[in-house]
């Protein structure tokens, strides 16, 4: 019985000293951030898919939305990610009997500056990049489905680079 008290004051003392710190089933952790500005992200990929620029900015305020309880500001935020397309390149590969590309790969590179005003060790400036392929040529609508999937991917990255204290 007597250990049954010192569990659950042991138990007491733990919860109310982490009491500063939640944890969501992604493992990411938060302190004092309460707010998160994503700025634009500028595309300075030599090849510039027109959209790209919008679609991954839009990724990464979703993945924060879904995925934290950090609210969006515009300004004075308590974390801010910056960054920009640096890569968006498209490799054929092996080449059929009919001088077709079998399959073609999609590559798109990104470089995120985070920056943490309330603890700034865990800020950073890093390069993030993914491929995805597709079979029988990169068409516009295969191009498509290879950028819807390659961004959750990279967003996945930035995300735990930012958040998840593994």
């Amino acid at each position: 019985m007597k250990n049954i008290g010192i569990v659950s004051l042991f138990l007491a003392i733990v919860t109310y000293s982490c009491g500063k710190v939640t944890f969501n089933m992604s493992g990411a952790s938060f302190g004092a951030e309460k707010t998160c500005q994503v700025v634009y992200f500028e595309n300075r990929a030599d090849i510039v898919n027109p959209r790209l620029a919008a679609l991954m900015t839009d990724a990464l305020k979703d993945k924060i939305q879904s995925s934290t309880s950090l609210k969006l500001v515009n300004s004075n935020a308590d974390v801010v990610f910056e960054g920009e397309i640096t890569g968006y390149t498209i490799q054929s590969g092996q080449i059929t009997a009919q001088n077709k590309a079998e399959t073609d790969k999609l590559t798109i590179s990104v470089k995120v500056k985070y920056t943490n005003m309330i603890d700034s060790e865990k800020s950073y400036s890093k390069s993030f990049s993914r491929f995805s392929d597709a079979t029988g040529g990169m068409d516009p609508s295969a191009e498509a489905q290879a950028v819807e999937l390659i961004l959750p991917e990279i967003m996945e990255d930035i995300y735990n680079e930012a958040f998840a204290q593994w």
